[in-house]
């Protein structure tokens, strides 16, 4: 491209005066129509001013003229993907990168064509061959990291962007893809630093102010979320579909937690999903139907989430899915009494140097339980982290299999896989080193072998839930877990996987005969002063009295990274309890599959009092 030499078109283009640069990139071209340099500006503001039909034309234009040119064809397939034309600008793509293989630029647009294919695995690879060509690119990280996110490869995600404070400022797009991301991956609190910046500098971008007011409302930051969306009324004028879409979802949510599910409800079927694949949308819309006792309308929802879901879970873990698949892999593996016996003694920390450990199956009360420990002064939890899951990852790549392998774990290495869980400790929360830390993780129940090798003196609490009510919870659920999700596609292979996790957990218990407290949710909220001095008295506290204080707690933490942290923030209350009645019809098929753990826990299944279903609403 030659330089431009006509002043007009210049100044228009350095104050980013779209409209002027295509009125005087017009005007002089029509006296002078073969100038590469107006017809590139010509394309560009068109393109900026969202006029893409007009701008996928300038774009070809170029390309006919200089089919070499590697840069136009990046351009024209950037312009094809913004017009929805992924097949002819993935063909322009290839014709660019046929021309500049090694161009870090034209494949991260690629890649950003892949990821709106949907072709998750395939933008990662190439979002990972442009991160390679340009290591220190910021938006080479943001965008690697976007792909190993939709992969559902969270910790690759979370590792491309620990660098993340170096980068700003950033450009408006990579700042709210950065503010997205950090969100996502459960950073709540550095997403809304993120967000506030673009914000602050760019007070009329819309997209910037619904994802600000999102995080808000992930905090729990109501009165910050409303303002903020407050702020986007004056500007609704002038945006897109796509942002209009954005924006109801979220003033649905915030509808929600205000109480208002009629109007959530008729914005969310207004606005209808966000894509092709928006599975979040139907989740969203079965959890307001299930608050207003639509029982048909939430299964619906749900199975068309689930529906979706398993459409990107199928990228993910094809493995879950192949058949005769197990649901849940890690409940299948078991030691016996004699591989126990295999161990060699080793010393380990006591009870009171090791950390509390609260697990069982995913919508149990765990978050509640935690949140009541953490509410002392003398415990400290650190939300959901699967630091366990990380430690066995590692020691399967070096062949010990867990938990078969666990005899051959001596003393250093059980001492520098204790230093490693503590390390991650440490740079997941602030360090309290007078209080004990709480280690909430669900399935944690199924490395107890493991957990018991590391830390033998530790003492668990099991929360227990009616199991009805457990896996219909769960089915409600949108978890980030691929193992949760590929799980909860349907109820069958959810009561499958309750019932292998609690044999897989009762029969390490007998194997291993570690401390545990069975915790009851239906105890805990009919008498939470009681089962607080049962805790209190289980893990040796004098008082137990600020276990019950554990909302007013959470409130003050803000990010919960856990579904339920819109619950956690209340009272106790009785909601949710046997709401399982409610959806008997959907339920009853799966009953003989949980008969051996209705039966362990002694929990009915006959049909509740009108009264008490009327209540779990």
């Amino acid at each position: 491209m030659t330089a431009i030499e006509f002043p007009a078109v210049s100044a228009a283009i350095r104050v980013r005066d779209w409209a002027e640069a295509e009125r005087q990139a017009r005007l002089h071209l029509s006296t002078h129509p073969h100038r590469e340099d107006l017809l590139l500006m010509l394309a560009i503001s068109l393109q900026m001013q969202d006029k893409i039909a007009d701008a996928v034309a300038a774009h070809a234009q170029l390309t006919q003229r200089f089919p070499q040119n590697a840069t136009y064809w990046g351009n024209y397939a950037t312009a094809l993907r913004e017009a929805g034309s992924f097949d002819e600008a993935a063909a322009a793509h290839q014709r660019a990168l046929q021309l500049a293989p090694d161009d870090a630029h034209e494949l991260t647009n690629y890649g950003l064509l892949q990821l709106h294919r949907r072709d998750y695995q395939a933008a990662r690879a190439t979002l990972s061959r442009a991160l390679a060509l340009n290591p220190g690119s910021p938006e080479a990280r943001i965008r690697a990291a976007r792909a190993a996110d939709a992969c559902r490869e969270y910790d690759e995600a979370q590792e491309l962007l620990a660098p993340w404070r170096n980068w700003l400022p950033l450009e408006d797009d990579l700042q709210l893809e950065l503010g997205d991301l950090l969100l996502s991956s459960g950073d709540g609190f550095d997403a809304i630093a993120v967000l506030e910046q673009l914000v602050q500098r760019a007070p009329a971008n819309v997209s910037a102010l619904v994802h600000l007011a999102s995080a808000y409302e992930r905090l729990n930051k109501l009165p910050q979320a409303q303002a903020t969306m407050a702020r986007i009324q004056p500007l609704r004028a002038g945006i897109g579909p796509a942002q209009a879409a954005e924006l109801t979802h979220v003033l649905a949510k915030i509808a929600q937690r205000a109480g208002d599910l009629d109007d959530a409800r008729v914005l969310l079927e207004g606005a209808g999903p966000r894509g092709e694949g928006d599975f979040a949308h139907y989740f969203s819309l079965a959890d307001i139907h299930a608050r207003l006792g639509n029982v048909e309308q939430t299964m619906q929802a749900l199975e068309s989430a689930h529906a979706l879901q398993q459409v990107e879970l199928k990228q993910a873990v094809p493995a879950r899915f192949q058949p005769g698949a197990s649901v849940l892999p890690a409940a299948d593996r078991c030691i016996e009494r004699a591989d126990y016996e295999r161990w060699p003694t080793l010393i380990a920390p006591e009870q009171g140097q090791s950390p509390v450990f609260i697990v069982g199956f995913p919508r149990s009360g765990t978050t509640l339980l935690e949140q009541m420990l953490d509410a002392h002064p003398h415990l400290q939890s650190m939300d959901e982290n699967p630091f366990l899951n990380k430690l066995c990852d590692q020691l399967a790549d070096q062949g010990i299999m867990v938990p078969y392998d666990i005899h051959r774990l001596g003393q250093r290495d059980c001492d520098e896989l204790r230093r490693r869980y503590l390390t991650m400790v440490c740079r997941t929360v602030p360090r309290q080193w007078d209080a004990q830390i709480v280690d909430k993780n669900p399935l944690n129940m199924l490395w107890l072998p493991f957990i018991h090798r590391l830390f033998p003196n530790a003492r668990y609490i099991l929360a227990l839930r009616h199991p009805c009510d457990v896996i219909l919870s769960c089915y409600m659920q949108n978890f980030r877990s691929n193992m949760l999700a590929a799980a909860c596609t349907t109820l069958e292979r959810l009561a499958t996987a309750y019932v292998a996790s609690m044999r897989n957990w009762l029969h390490h218990v007998e194997v291993l005969q570690p401390a545990v407290l069975n915790v009851r949710n239906e105890e805990l909220i009919a008498d939470p002063t009681a089962q607080a001095q049962r805790i209190g008295a289980f893990l040796g506290l004098e008082d137990a009295s600020p276990l019950l204080r554990f909302d007013q707690h959470a409130r003050d933490k803000g990010f919960i990274a856990t579904p339920s942290y819109t619950q956690v923030i209340q009272p106790i209350n009785a909601k949710g309890m046997n709401r399982w009645h409610r959806y008997r019809a959907y339920l009853d098929p799966v009953l003989p599959i949980l008969e051996p753990m209705l039966r362990h826990w002694e929990y009915p299944t006959a049909p509740a009092p009108e009264a008490a279903i009327r209540a779990s609403a």
